[in-house]
């Protein structure tokens, strides 16, 4: 299987909406000849997540939370200070949100690549979005 790469620019996208052509690209749903039982998605290069753009006030509002599993060990940041300290889970976890509930999903999100800035460390591009 040929699998191509794809190249995201996040600046001035919003998150939901970008989301969503990851998604379809990782899992194959923008080819001809797909079948949901075969991962015969592409790779997806995302630059420049620090500066994607939230719609409304999802800013301060949307919280994400982790839970260690012990009483009281749970973790919340706002989307704010989430963008500040690590973009490029942001967007990991949009896409991951969006990708199908079954054993290719984690085969999927291997071949998603998130920086924060410009640069990146695939050099042979096939395709630009």
């Amino acid at each position: 299987m040929n699998r191509k790469y794809h190249l995201f620019d996040a600046e001035g996208k919003v998150l939901g909406r970008l989301a969503v052509e990851i998604a379809k690209v990782l899992s194959g749903r923008n080819k001809a000849d797909f079948v949901p039982r075969v991962d015969s998605g592409d790779f997806a290069i995302v630059i420049n997540a620090s500066k994607i753009r939230v719609t409304g006030n999802k800013l301060n509002d949307k919280i994400y939370h982790k839970f260690s599993g012990y009483p009281g060990g749970i973790t919340s940041i706002a989307l704010k200070d989430l963008l500040k300290k690590d973009p490029e889970k942001v967007i990991k976890n949009a896409v991951f949100g969006m990708l199908p509930k079954n054993n290719l999903r984690s085969k999927m999100m291997l071949r998603l690549k998130v920086y924060g800035g410009a640069d990146h460390a695939e050099k042979n591009i096939d395709v630009t979005h």
